[in-house]
């Protein structure tokens, strides 16, 4: 049971700098009222709270099929199409380890229509693969954790939002990245070491979040795991609503935002740039946005739904409509624009909440808290982080 109804919205024409309003009919529309005398006509009355996590217990997942003990062939089917080397064995036999798949894939032993293969080729649809006899490494001893290791478990279950024997939702804090990289002493994929079960299977990383943004980030703990999770986030049937504050109030107050993106490099640094089509390495990208509380028609709070999902995406369109988002050190360009007293110069952009299917059965649906710069901000500003998300109807495409 999801919360989501998918409705048949539709943008409704162009506006300046790429912004398009988004409403439905008037039928769909709820009736107008207002919150602490603001006026909020799109706003409809606030939905009961969503449980985090809506699953059919009664489901029993089945069991993974046995590994071969002698060499077999197998035909790559519709729904492995397009899949990796490496994903198409995790997905087969989820009890195999990584550096198992690594190892047979490196001396050819798994070949496809007869050649050798990379584990990152993409299969296709009635490929032979030739499988060689498979083993599950033995199980790693599950001594006493060090002091630093215990420490950064405690540190991730105090980040933990969500957790069963698949999946575990993490509050990732603002300033720790999700990934190593230069100049990156601390990062999630890291401290996930610690996690490791019995059979040596590390948790894996199912998207990204940047550095300084904060929010629900997903990790699957096993392998069937992160082959459905993954596939969910590349058939976009997982939604992502962050809350961010911006610099000025968007007009119109809700829109659809949608513009070519592409890296531009510099000695210095890298950002995405509005790009043309066609144009080397552009991609694609949607945004909707709605803005959901305004301070005095100097800073807004947005609530912002990515259809798409590219590199700093949000932080490059807010830019592009002229309302970036408040402390972004890449996309915040606005001349002489002060921050309001009290507020801290940092990126104030939230993953706020992730629904997307449960590998299982059922619907993960989880809501990251305001972090403590954010909310010292909301607090300062009056705003009640408490109110009604408009976002929710946006449309899905």
């Amino acid at each position: 049971m999801s919360r989501r109804v998918k409705r048949p919205l539709r943008p409704a024409g162009d506006r300046p700098k790429g912004a398009r309003p988004y409403r439905g009919s008037s039928a769909e529309r709820p009736p107008a009222h207002r919150l602490g005398g603001k006026p909020a006509a799109r706003f409809a009355a606030p939905p009961p709270r969503a449980k985090p996590l809506v699953a059919e217990s009664a489901k029993v997942a089945p069991e993974p099929p046995p590994l071969p003990t002698k060499v077999q062939t197998v035909v790559v089917t519709a729904d492995e199409n397009n899949m990796r080397v490496d994903r198409f064995l995790e997905a087969r036999f989820p009890g195999l380890s990584f550096s198992h798949i690594q190892r047979i894939v490196r001396k050819g032993e798994l070949r496809v229509n007869g050649k050798r293969a990379d584990s990152k080729d993409r299969l296709e649809e009635g490929q032979s693969v030739r499988i060689p006899p498979l083993r599950l490494d033995a199980p790693k001893g599950t001594g006493l954790l060090s002091e630093a290791a215990t420490k950064t478990l405690q540190a991730l279950k105090e980040m933990t939002l969500y957790e069963d024997a698949d999946v575990v939702v993490l509050n990732k804090p603002a300033g720790l990245a999700v990934q190593g990289g230069s100049g990156i002493t601390r990062n999630v994929d890291q401290m996930l070491e610690v996690m490791r079960d019995a059979k040596g299977q590390k948790p894996r990383l199912v998207h990204r979040l940047d550095r300084e943004t904060s929010g629900c980030l997903l990790v699957a703990k096993t392998r069937f795991a992160a082959t459905a999770l993954t596939g969910s986030f590349r058939h976009r049937s997982a939604r992502k609503i962050y809350w961010a504050l911006v610099a000025g109030v968007p007009k119109p107050k809700q829109g659809r935002i949608s513009t070519y993106l592409a890296k531009e490099e510099s000695e210095e640094d890298s950002i995405m740039r509005v790009a043309k089509h066609g144009d080397e390495g552009a991609s694609h990208a949607v945004t909707y946005y709605a803005v959901v509380e305004t301070s005095a028609q100097k800073l807004a709070w947005v609530s912002l739904k990515p259809v798409t999902g590219r590199t700093h995406q949000l932080r490059a369109h807010m830019a592009h409509i002229d309302h970036a988002i408040v402390g972004d050190p890449k996309y915040f360009n606005k001349e002489n624009w002060d921050l309001p007293g009290g507020l801290q110069n940092r990126l104030h952009l939230l993953a706020r909440r992730l629904v997307i299917p449960h590998p299982r059965g059922g619907v993960i649906d989880v809501s990251a808290p305001l972090p403590p710069h954010m909310l010292q901000s909301w607090n300062l500003l009056g705003l009640e982080h408490d109110r009604f998300d408009p976002i929710e109807n946006a449309p899905e495409e």
